[in-house]
């Protein structure tokens, strides 16, 4: 195989005698790392290969020989506890054609110092693939985010460089400020509510980033708020009514902005998250929060609007405006993209199509907000 050589997830999962929902999971796992030309997932040869090869690094030395015959792969005999164990923490690559991907591994979004954080367990090291990719191919830009602004913009970075490669990482807010702090992630969106300040992201943004130097622009406003069942029949207008007895929580993971936001206002309101029931049960989208309401398994979750309206049968309350950011590192080789980002958000195209969007405020997009 040829470095030039690349595949769409349609031939790489016919090469390995897989589903193409699998090679999905692969890409969403960072264990075949992928890039986007228009609304087609490319895969490069060279990519394959390496994942091949740390595929086969996972067997033992007999299914290793066996694997290693012409015409054999290893990936259907890759078990999900070892490809979870061998990528613990990686990343999910995009995957844009309607198929909406998240992905967060954080245990506590209260943040005390960054150093504790950073240094427990479950971010004490990330997978071999994904560093490797990433370190090694100058030309990939890892977009760390899961709104569809974000999308676009890649498109629009696409148009002005060809010299540029993005690849999506559906991580939500707190776990790409993470991602970004290891090195791993140059953009990162974030919305993240701070309850005792009442301001979003940058005092997260501060404590994480320490010793990084990095600039902090508006990508939008957006209004957050809870999902009921249309006609709210538990009458759920504020955060306070979450403390009626036997409410059925659809919740989001853990590290994503809407996690954060409801867990900084139970603590404000003083009402205690064991008595939601489902608490502890995790949706990895709006969408998935949102149709758990839809079809009667839950009785409220909480997420942003357009979710509600894709899914129907829900109404929105809106409760916040919430700020969502874009990070960006300033670091060697960066300067050119950051430019190029922001005249990019500044743009009246880019700030047209986000208004095609019920909701979103643009009235500050481009603005940078903090430099550090």
């Amino acid at each position: 195989m040829t470095e030039e050589q690349s595949y769409t997830t349609e031939e790489i999962a016919k090469l390995l005698k897989i589903s193409k929902l699998t090679v999905y999971d692969l890409i969403k796992k960072g264990d075949l790392v992928a890039y986007r030309v228009g609304k087609q997932m490319r895969i490069d040869a060279a990519d394959l290969d390496a994942y091949k090869r740390r595929s086969k690094q996972l067997q033992s030395p007999a299914q290793a020989q066996q694997n290693a015959l012409p015409g054999t792969t290893t990936t259907e005999q890759l078990s999900t506890e070892a490809v979870q164990k061998h990528n613990p923490v990686a990343g999910s690559f995009a995957v844009t054609d309607h198929v909406e991907s998240q992905h967060a591994m954080t245990s506590n979004h209260r943040i005390a110092s960054p150093s504790p954080m950073i240094a427990a367990p479950s971010f004490a090291s990330s997978t071999a693939s994904y560093s490797q990719n990433i370190a090694g191919a100058a030309r990939h830009l890892v977009i760390t985010g899961q709104d569809v602004s974000l999308d676009i913009l890649m498109r629009h970075m696409e148009k002005q460089s060809r010299d540029i490669r993005p690849l999506r990482s559906f991580m939500g807010s707190l776990d790409g400020l993470i991602s970004m702090y290891r090195g791993e992630s140059d953009l990162v969106s974030t919305h993240l509510l701070d309850g005792d300040t009442g301001e979003y992201n940058l005092p997260y943004i501060r404590k994480i980033l320490t010793g990084w130097s990095y600039v902090v622009v508006n990508l939008l406003s957006r209004p957050a708020g809870l999902y009921v069942p249309r006609g709210n029949p538990r009458q759920l207008n504020d955060w306070t009514d979450l403390n009626q007895s036997d409410l059925r929580l659809a919740n989001r993971e853990k590290g994503s902005g809407a996690r954060v936001l409801l867990d900084e206002q139970l603590r404000l309101h003083g009402i205690s998250a064991a008595e939601l029931l489902g608490y502890e049960v995790e949706e990895t989208s709006h969408m998935g929060v949102a149709a758990k309401v839809s079809s009667g398994e839950a009785d409220v979750g909480v997420g942003i609007e357009k979710a509600a309206r894709l899914v129907g049968q829900v109404d929105f309350i809106p409760l916040v405006q919430e700020r969502y950011d874009l990070v960006m590192l300033r670091k060697q080789g960066n300067e050119a993209w950051i430019e190029s980002v922001l005249h990019i958000l500044r743009s009246p195209e880019f700030r047209q199509e986000l208004r095609a969007f019920e909701g979103y405020d643009v009235s500050r997009t481009g603005e940078v907000l903090f430099e550090a």
